[in-house]
């Protein structure tokens, strides 16, 4: 059943509210603590940083062991790990949420590089990599291996619950991302639903390949949309994105396929799995909008449960900073008990 978000009202003044740190009864309400992590990641071959975020009664409640579910957020291209909460204004977003009777979760986010939380279709050419100039530390960008939603399923996982107090569940652990990272997000949980029960994508790349395909009209007249199927037609439908989606993606139409995120959801049914909870909004001045009514269309045909919504805005962080309260509060209603 698809439904559509009906709290826009509310999270955007919280968001609002959140962005100022000024609103009145909430400025003074607990804080929670945001600190950066090191791990080793097994699957990328190098230590990465991980950015956490605990709630206000985590520090008090160490007594009681209390544990917390837990969301992961995954960053937009050419981002990192410090971006939901410098330009994303996270933690006070939290806090405000938290203060007026949201749940309390602990927001875990890692370092993704550009390597679009897949595993690449290549190997890395790990000298180029190093060769190449970016404000990066080549030592944690360039990994040996780009097997990047290994690294969340497995190494971010593994880590967050044994160096925190977390409740160790798929039904307790959500993931959620905008951009590159909404595409993560929902690629991730529908590799790996045992891991997650529940996913959340801003502004998501959620169908790579789609094209305009002039040769067919619907019977309105309007340009129907197919799948590119040459090299050729892939570039044109990346557009920019193709110097960061080649590598990853691979550049035959078989490798994207393979990576399409309702072609992902749609080999969970053929397996008789029931797919996660997952929530879906584009901003409606957005040149990913097509994209993401085309994912949302393909759910509907397939009955998969969805929540969509369009909002006014853009492809930029003032888009995903006014409604991150959405996924925040969707995610909540999904991993905390009822």
């Amino acid at each position: 059943m698809l439904t559509v978000s009906r709290f826009l009202c509310t999270a955007a003044a919280l968001a609002c509210c959140a962005g100022r740190g000024h609103a009145q009864g909430v400025a003074s309400a607990p804080a929670g603590t945001v600190q950066t992590q090191t791990m080793w990641s097994q699957a990328l071959g190098v230590r990465k940083d991980l950015v956490v975020y605990l709630p206000p009664s985590y520090a008090t409640s160490i007594a009681s062991r209390r544990r917390y579910p837990v969301a992961v957020y995954l960053h937009s291209v050419w981002g990192g790990e410090r971006d939901w909460i410098d330009r994303g204004a996270l933690a006070a977003t939290m806090d405000s949420l938290i203060a007026t009777g949201m749940p309390e979760m602990i927001i875990v986010m890692p370092d993704g590089d550009n390597g679009w939380w897949t595993t690449w279709n290549g190997l890395v050419d790990l000298a180029a990599c190093r060769r190449a100039p970016r404000q990066e530390n080549a030592d944690t960008f360039c990994v040996p291996w780009a097997k990047y939603d290994d690294y969340v399923i497995h190494d971010v996982v593994a880590f967050t619950d044994s160096a925190f107090r977390t409740v160790a569940t798929r039904e307790s652990r959500a993931i959620a991302g905008a951009g590159m990272g909404g595409y993560g997000a929902i690629s991730i949980v529908a590799r790996a639903p045992e891991a997650f029960s529940a996913a959340a994508s801003h502004s998501g790349v959620l169908r790579p390949a789609m094209m305009a395909d002039s040769s067919a009209l619907s019977t309105t007249g309007a340009v129907l949309v197919r799948d590119a199927r040459t090299r050729e037609e892939l570039r044109a439908a990346a557009g920019p994105r193709w110097e960061q989606l080649a590598p990853a993606f691979g550049t035959d139409s078989v490798s994207w396929m393979g990576r399409d995120p309702a072609r992902l959801i749609e080999r969970l049914l053929a397996r008789a799995v029931q797919p996660p909870a997952i929530f879906v909004d584009v901003g409606t001045g957005d040149s990913l909008l097509p994209m993401n009514r085309a994912f949302r269309d393909r759910l509907v045909s397939l009955r998969v449960p969805l929540r969509y919504a369009e909002w006014t805005g853009r492809h930029d962080w003032a888009y995903w900073r006014a409604h991150l309260p959405e996924s925040l509060q969707f995610i909540a209603a999904q991993i905390t008990p009822r």
